[in-house]
This record gives C-alpha cells, sequence and structure tokens, in this order.
C-alpha cells in the first residue's frame, strides 16, 4: 500500500526538484502544495472546532448542574454532540493524513538517495544509527512542534479554549511525536515533519480567515460559563492538597455518601452548610423524634458539625458528612419524601432539585425573622415548594413576589421561630437567676459585616459621645468581619487600648450570645441580630442607616415597603451615620423609659411572630404530616397499580 502512495508521491516531488533543482527545497514545496490540497478537510476540521467551542459554554453548564455524576455529563454532552453535529474524532484525521504522507515517503527518499546525485546523502542519514551532524534534525523537529504548539494556543478556535492541561498534553504529544520522529526516520523525512508543522500555523491561519471564529461563537458567554464552573470547581479549597497528598476527609465522605444511598425510603432529609446551622432544624429534630418513629437523616457539609455528637445521644439521627462539592452530586439524586433546607437559591445555583424523583416536597425553614426583601436574591425561594414562615410579614411578601414574577404558587405555613422561643426562655432564665442585671447600663455595638458598615464609617464618632457617660460599651462585630477586614479590626482596638475594659471592651469570643441577652440597649445597622435582642429581651434598639444591602434590586417594585425599614422605628430609633455623635443623648433617653420600650415591644412581639412560645410544635407537626401525606400518596398509588 505505500508503495502506491510513494508513486503518487513522487508524482508531485519531482517535478518540484525540477523546478527548483534543489532537494531540499523540493521537498518543501511538495509540504506547501499538500497542504494547499488538503486545505477543504482542513476547513472541514476548523468548522468542527467552531461547532465545538460554540457548544461549550453549554457543556459548561452541564457539568455545573450534573456536578460530580460523571455518567450523566457524559450522555448528556453526547447528545448535545449529535444534536450539534459535531464530531469529536474529526481532529484526528489530519494527523492521521500526514503519518501516512510521511510512511509514503520513505520510498521518495529512498529513491533520491539511492540515485547517488550529488547533496542527497545527508536526506538519507538516521540520526539513530548515523549519528553526527543528523542529532540536529530530531532538535529542530522539536523546535517546531514547540513554534506550532505556541501558535495553536493562540490562534487554532478549539486548542485556545483548552484547559491548561489539555494544552499541555496536546502540545507535549506533538513534541513528543516530533523529537521521536527525528531519531528514528531519514533526515529528509524529517525535514518534510519541520516543514509541515511550520506550514500548519499558515494553514489555521488562512482558515481563522476563511471562516473566522467571533463570527459564529458567542466568547462573552462562553467567559460566562467558565466562570460558573469555576466557582464551583473552586468550593471546599481549603480542602485542596497537593497532589501526592491524601485527603483526610475523602475516605470519610466517600463511605457517608456511600451509607446515604443504602438507606432505602427515607421519609426525611435535613442539609446544613455546617454546625451553626442546627440551631434553626433543633426544635422540629426534638419535636419529631419524640412524636414519631421517623429517622432523621441528617446532611452537613461540615466535617465537625455538633449533629455527630447529638447522634451519639440520639440513635434515630443519622448524620452524614459530605463536603460542598460531593453534597451536589447527593442533592441531585436525592431520593426522600421531604427536604428541609435554610439554604436559599434552590436550583439556581449549586444546589439543584432531584432529577431521580420529581415528587420530593423541598422545605425552606428561615433563619431569620425578618423581611424577605431587599436582601433576598432574585426567585431565592422559587424552587422550593413550602416555605415555612415565622412571621405573617414573610407569607405577605412572597405572595406579591409570586404575583410579580408569575411563578407557581407555594405552600406558606404559619410556623413561627423555634429560635426566639429558645431565647426568650433563656433570658427569662437568666433573670431569674439575677444574671441579667447590670450595675452599670450596657451598651452593646453588633454590626453587620457589609460594606460601610458602623465599623467602617461612624465608630469613632459613635464612641466619642457614649464614652465618659458611666456606661460600659461592648464592641462585638460579626465573625465575618474579623475574618476578612482583621487589620482594620486590630487598628480599631488599637486607637482605643487606653480606654479600661471596664469602660470599653472588644468581643473576640463569638462561642456565647450572653453579652447580647444581658445588654440593656444595642446598636447595629442592618444585622438581623436586631429581632432576637429586641423580641426576647424587650429591649429597645437604635439603628444606623448605613447603605442598605440589596439582593434584588427590583424590591420596591414586589412589595410596597420592607418590613425591616418599617420594623426601625417602631421597635427602635434610626440614626443617619452623620448624627453618630448623638447617639449618646438618644440611648440615655431610652434608658430612662425602659419600661415604656418594654410594653411596645411586646405589643409588636405578640403579632409579628406566629404561634409564639410553639414554633417548633408548629414546624414539627407540618413536617411530620408531610411525611405522612408522602406515604400514603405512595399507598394509595400502589392500591391503583393493583
Amino acid at each position: 500500500m505505500f508503495s502506491a502512495i510513494a508513486d503518487v508521491l513522487q508524482l508531485i516531488v519531482q517535478p518540484c526538484y525540477q523546478l527548483t533543482g534543489n532537494w531540499w527545497a523540493a521537498i518543501f514545496l511538495f509540504t506547501v502544495i499538500t497542504k494547499v490540497i488538503l486545505m477543504p478537510m482542513a476547513l472541514w476540521v476548523q468548522w468542527n472546532s467552531i461547532k465545538m467551542v460554540q457548544i461549550m459554554p453549554a457543556i459548561n453548564r452541564l457539568k455545573v448542574k450534573y456536578f460530580g455524576d460523571r455518567e450523566t455529563i457524559g450522555e448528556k454532552q453526547n447528545e448535545l454532540n449529535k444534536e450539534q453535529g459535531y464530531h469529536p474524532l474529526l481532529s484526528l484525521i489530519p494527523l492521521a493524513v500526514q503519518i501516512i504522507i510521511l510512511f509514503g515517503l520513505v520510498d521518495v527518499v529512498h529513491s533520491i538517495t539511492d540515485s547517488g546525485t550529488p547533496g542527497t546523502e545527508f536526506l538519507g542519514l538516521v540520526p539513530f544509527e548515523d549519528g553526527g551532524l543528523s542529532w540536529i534534525m530530531p532538535v529542530l523537529a522539536g523546535l517546531s512542534a514547540v513554534l506550532l504548539g505556541f501558535a495553536q494556543n493562540r490562534i487554532n478556535p478549539l486548542q485556545r479554549e483548552q484547559s491548561k492541561s489539555e494544552k499541555n498534553f496536546t502540545n507535549g504529544l506533538s513534541i513528543a511525536l516530533s523529537l521521536v520522529l527525528g531519531v528514528f526516520v531519514a533526515a529528509g523525512m524529517c525535514f518534510y515533519w519541520i516543514c509541515s508543522n511550520l506550514t500548519a500555523i499558515a494553514v489555521q491561519a488562512l482558515c481563522n480567515v476563511i471562516i473566522k471564529p467571533r463570527k459564529y461563537i458567542d466568547y462573552a458567554d462562553l467567559e460566562a460559563s467558565r466562570k460558573e464552573l469555576a466557582e464551583l470547581e473552586s468550593l471546599e479549597a481549603d480542602r485542596k492538597k497537593k497532589w501526592w497528598q491524601k485527603d483526610p476527609l475523602a475516605k470519610r465522605e466517600k463511605e457517608d455518601y456511600k451509607r446515604f444511598f443504602n438507606v432505602v425510603g427515607k421519609h426525611i432529609v435535613f442539609y446544613s452548610e455546617g454546625s451553626g446551622f442546627y440551631k434553626y432544624f433543633r426544635g422540629v429534630i426534638e419535636y419529631l423524634l419524640a412524636h414519631s418513629d421517623a429517622i432523621i437523616h441528617y446532611v452537613t457539609n461540615d466535617p465537625n458539625d455538633q449533629i455527630f455528637g447529638i447522634a451519639e445521644e440520639q440513635p434515630r439521627i443519622h448524620p452524614y458528612y459530605i463536603g460542598e462539592k460531593r453534597a451536589i452530586t447527593l442533592m441531585m439524586k436525592m431520593d426522600a419524601d421531604v427536604v428541609v433546607t435554610t439554604l436559599g437559591d434552590l436550583d439556581n445555583f449549586y444546589i439543584k432539585r432531584s432529577y431521580v424523583r420529581k415528587d420530593i416536597e423541598y422545605v425552606y425553614m428561615f433563619h431569620h425573622m425578618t423581611s424577605l426583601y431587599p436582601t433576598s436574591t432574585k426567585g431565592e425561594y422559587e424552587h422550593y415548594d413550602t416555605l415555612i414562615c415565622s412571621g405573617p410579614h414573610q407569607i405577605a411578601e412572597d405572595l406579591l413576589a409570586e404575583k410579580y414574577y408569575g411563578t407557581r404558587p407555594k405552600k406558606h405555613v404559619e410556623g413561627g421561630y423555634d429560635l426566639l422561643d429558645r431565647n426568650i426562655a433563656a433570658y427569662e432564665k437568666l433573670v431569674a437567676e439575677g444574671k441579667a442585671q447590670n450595675e452599670k447600663p450596657v451598651v452593646l455595638i453588633a454590626p453587620s459585616w457589609q460594606e460601610d458598615n458602623i465599623l467602617d464609617s461612624c465608630v469613632d464618632e459613635m464612641l466619642g459621645g457614649l464614652l465618659g457617660r458611666g456606661w460600659r460599651v461592648i464592641v462585638r462585630p460579626h465573625p465575618e468581619y474579623t475574618k476578612r477586614f482583621r487589620p482594620r479590626w486590630e487598628a480599631l482596638q488599637a486607637r482605643y487600648e487606653d480606654v479600661p475594659e471596664a469602660e470599653l471592651y472588644f468581643e473576640k469570643d463569638f462561642s456565647s450570645n450572653e453579652t447580647i441577652f444581658t445588654s440593656d440597649i444595642l446598636i447595629t445597622d442592618w444585622s438581623s441580630v436586631f429581632c432576637e435582642f429586641v423580641f426576647s429581651t424587650l429591649k429597645p434598639c437604635v439603628f444606623v442607616d448605613t447603605p442598605i444591602k440589596v439582593g434584588n434590586p427590583e424590591w420596591e417594585q414586589i412589595i410596597p415597603a420592607s418590613t425591616d425599614i418599617e420594623l426601625r422605628n417602631q421597635v427602635g430609633k434610626s440614626f443617619d451615620p452623620k448624627r453618630a455623635e448623638e447617639i449618646g443623648d438618644t440611648i440615655a433617653e431610652m434608658l430612662a423609659h425602659a419600661g415604656e420600650w418594654r410594653s411596645k415591644i411586646e405589643g409588636i412581639r405578640a403579632g409579628f411572630i406566629f404561634n409564639l412560645g410553639h414554633g417548633a410544635e408548629a414546624c414539627g407537626e407540618y413536617l411530620l404530616q408531610a411525611m405522612l401525606d408522602k406515604q400514603e400518596a405512595r399507598h394509595e398509588e400502589a392500591r391503583n397499580d393493583a
């Protein structure tokens, strides 16, 4: 077969020699001619490459949607390839053709060198056998492959969009192939390969002129899809190890993942992002344990979640450690009757509704008592089936959002807020034990960590109006603030290092909420801690009107007014940051009328929270009935099938 190919190639090489009078020039001219002949194939491959880049955004979003599920991603990608007419192996055809030509050139080069024509001796030298100057050919072949790879990474529409590892593999393979060929084939054949590598750059540039990639590829959408995937892959960055290091949590996570799916007939699953979220589930879990025989499946992203210790005392709680990445796959394959979370934006970002079971009831439990807007993002609750609300304002606001966006209606459960119930009980215990009384008034500054919060905008002016009045001032930053802006936090402490702790104290331990419930008045900006403070202690709050954090810029079109904004001047008083130095005078007046504030706040609380004192019971009753309804629906379906 190769002799027949050689005969065909000889018909091109011989005229090239007659035209140039030099075999090296003839081989170069032969290379150019073959590239011209194969140009239609190059354009075919170019169009195929563009098709691949066109569907890359969809592939990236498939990887996000079905993250971790390689089998499903592979199936969906194959369907996409067929739908778009992309052929993954088409890019190998030019390489195969080049190798065929190379083998055909063996006889051509031999016929040239066997003729004994002066100047052809070097053409037939093989570096591995003949050595000497012939070793320059593998070096030149390798360099030509390096230049080709450098160019292709920048002008080839497909290769320029590949990952760094894919580019390294492609270029490495090309360089290795060129070096091996250079060592084991005749110099004349190696010269053809060098010319082929270099002219391939010109061919690709010409293809880009004939079929312009930018005309067919949406690079902005491609970049956006890349960012979505990169954000997902950056999860659990703290767990990343060097390639030779073993992840100490990998085995545990794998075993828990397998154990979770080995359980058939899961009735209820709680999903938690970390140990701190258990406090929002605690009441309903304790209710379900006391009033049913249900197994509580509890998935957490935190390997040190307190739930593991609690489960040792309560065998009907089955906890599973599943990291953020693997949780995406687990949630997509979820097979429970009811799933309960405090995680917003279900199906909008990483955590998706199950594609295994379409009848799961997804229940959102609010981890705050405040307004849905303006802080909630667009569609944050849209894909839940049920919202367990703490008060009537949350139901009213979500109904308005459903109407505004025309989304499907959800169940709105009048739940309450168990955490508040327990805070009230804890505070009343402190009062009974005499631990809530202070020798002198205590003012607590507890801001949020968002941009331009109290600590970054007006804390010095505020402290100037608070210190020297015989009060004790406590500054309790948000934990996220100390983590993200430690230099600012340390600089603030340094500015007041000469003030005695009895007058000004900077709190650094956030494991306890004692200072929140033993203070006489709270100063904050937009932190939701104000609800816990005022409704637990019935003491007022001072609000500093720093820039509000807006999650949904359309919020003013959705609701007439934010409950949070209206509530500020009902349970306390608001201040412009520019008047921060006047806050001290207002606090003095509020402390003098503590009894009046107590009565006012108590009345507001009664209408603001559902089932005050019985939130866990109300929420637990709903979840238990939801599980029973799911079981009854399955039994009814089985009876109908029978």
